[in-house]
């Protein structure tokens, strides 16, 4: 790398982002791990920078225009131009169909989908500018229908064609774009869904493990090693592609 580069990430202070923000500093990009809670973006940031890595924290609802307008901004102003952007910002309101509210089919819309719209539409003006550049977005094994999960199932389908349209309109200013779809993957948000089954998680996980063709649940750092090649320099030939990272074939 000629350069050190930036790198954006989304939804960083915990799980997933995390995982992939420390891999991303660990690989030597400067990050900035963007959550709606500026405070909650410490301990990610302080595990970069005991690393030696370079980060900041920002607070930011992806959602809002402005928000994500001076998140960028910001990025510049501390860590120089971002040309890698992860969109992992998102959230859960799972019910069905006949019990989904308006508000929580939106509030799903809104993070996942408008958030990353948002934030890839800021972010590539400095990619193209610098004539390279990465976007990688987070879509779900769910995309393919999970019951309890309409509007969560929808956003994340629409994360993978927003994905390949970004690759096809970017293509020719260097700029790759690709998704990846983890499956069972062990994070904090899925306590959640165990307390609401009325299991611990831990047998949450073992009966999930089960039905995985490997035998395990993922964990966030298997996502992490998946963003960490589509925003190498050797993936710049790997673009409009989703990956599903889920111990097996998905359908």
């Amino acid at each position: 790398m000629s350069e050190r580069r930036v790198a954006i990430v989304t939804g960083a202070a915990r799980g997933i982002g995390a995982a992939i923000a420390i891999r991303l500093a660990a690989d030597g990009m400067a990050v900035a791990v963007v959550d709606l809670d500026e405070s909650a973006t410490a301990s990610t940031v302080s595990v970069i920078g005991a690393a030696g890595g370079s980060a900041v924290g920002i607070g930011a609802d992806v959602s809002v225009a402005s928000d994500v307008q001076r998140a960028v901004e910001r990025t510049v102003a501390t860590l120089g131009a971002p040309t890698v952007l992860v969109n992992n910002a998102g959230i859960l309101r799972d019910n069905l169909l006949f019990k989904l509210s308006e508000g929580d089919w939106d509030a799903v819309m809104s993070v996942h989908l408008r958030g990353a719209f948002l934030m890839s539409r800021e972010v590539q003006k400095h990619q193209v500018e610098a004539k390279w550049g990465r976007i990688v977005s987070l879509s779900s094994t769910s995309a393919l229908g999970n019951r309890g999960q309409a509007n969560y199932s929808a956003a994340k389908a629409g994360i993978q064609g927003f994905t390949k349209t970004l690759a096809i309109e970017l293509g020719q200013f260097n700029v790759t774009a690709n998704a990846i779809a983890p499956g069972f993957i062990a994070t904090d948000m899925l306590r959640a869904t165990a307390e609401r089954m009325g299991v611990t998680f831990e047998e949450f996980l073992t009966g999930a493990a089960k039905q995985i063709p490997v035998r395990r649940v993922g964990q966030p750092d298997d996502v992490a090693a998946a963003a960490s090649f589509f925003c190498s320099e050797e993936a710049g030939f790997v673009s409009g592609q989703v990956l599903y990272v889920a111990g097996g074939p998905q359908d």
